[in-house]
């Protein structure tokens, strides 16, 4: 029977670094229905900024920072079929999507995500969780975004 202890390696600053130096992260690749609404939605709710416009393997694409992460915004390819994702839901003391695979990704705010979240909804951005005391100094919440994407929001005081 394998264990976690099977892939165990022993920490050390050079091992952290090389690991880190070999493998980063690029970006967030998102598959939408309409990609330049959903473009819109980003670049109008969360401030975007267009970086790249292509069509990829039949499909338009077009490329994103938000808050400094890359996010591929791609339309449909013949032959695909997708599928839209559960919503996220607040539960006793937790959130969740319920369902394998990915269930959010998320940015950090500097500064009070209860001010942000009421700009925000100015906005016309609709929160699937209103922002919380998730531990000791973390507010989180949940946004939603166009084809079922689930974003988390966190303020941390650390």
């Amino acid at each position: 029977m394998v264990t976690l202890a099977d892939f165990f390696v022993p920490y050390s600053k050079a091992s952290r670094m090389e690991k880190l130096m070999s493998l980063t992260f690029e970006h967030i690749h998102l598959i939408s229905a309409d990609p330049l609404s959903t473009t819109q939605w980003y670049v109008e709710k969360l401030g975007a900024k267009i970086i790249g416009q292509s069509e990829v393997r039949g499909a338009p694409q077009i490329n994103l920072n938000v808050g400094g992460a890359t996010l591929l915004i791609r339309g449909h390819r013949s032959g695909e079929v997708p599928k839209s994702p559960s919503p996220m839901k607040h539960y006793a003391d937790y959130s969740s999507h319920n369902e394998w695979g990915v269930d959010h990704f998320g940015f950090v705010y500097s500064g009070d995500l209860r001010l942000y979240a009421e700009e925000l909804k100015e906005k016309g951005v609709r929160f699937l969780v209103e922002p919380y005391d998730f531990m000791p100094r973390s507010v989180i919440s949940y946004i939603a975004a166009p084809d079922g994407v689930s974003i988390e929001i966190v303020q941390s005081q650390y």
